[in-house]
């Protein structure tokens, strides 16, 4: 699962399917045409592409996923990471950080999960 690419449009389809979950099919082509101007048939050839890749699920003309959107975007990051700095999280931080500075609020964020890790 963790090879599942979004293009650009397709995560904004997805959005509105997160955002509006459980959502009927006739909603969701009412949501598609009037967020990102499709027809009937392109949202649901986009659904079954997704459907097909696991992410969401039309059953009875009920949309819902089987992945949430905060675990998607986990495995992406995670993905990203391991094919760009080797699965280093301080090789991917230090890169980050070369170019933008972090917040008293995010530093303090990082050292609480760090803590909270080292507790479990």
């Amino acid at each position: 699962m963790n090879d599942i690419q979004l293009g650009v449009i397709e995560a904004r389809f997805a959005d509105i399917i997160w955002q509006n979950e459980p959502i009927q099919s006739s909603e969701l082509v009412k949501k598609s045409e009037s967020e990102l101007g499709w027809k009937k048939s392109t949202t649901f050839t986009v659904l079954r592409r997704l459907s097909e890749k696991g992410i969401f699920q039309n059953n009875g003309g009920t949309v819902t996923s089987l992945i949430s959107k905060d675990e998607f975007y986990s495995m992406q990051s995670e993905k990203f990471v391991e094919e760009t700095f080797d699965g280093s999280l301080p090789a991917f931080l230090a890169a980050f950080t070369k170019r933008k500075s972090l917040t008293k609020e995010e530093v303090a964020s990082l050292r609480k999960m760090v803590a909270e890790y080292e507790e479990d």
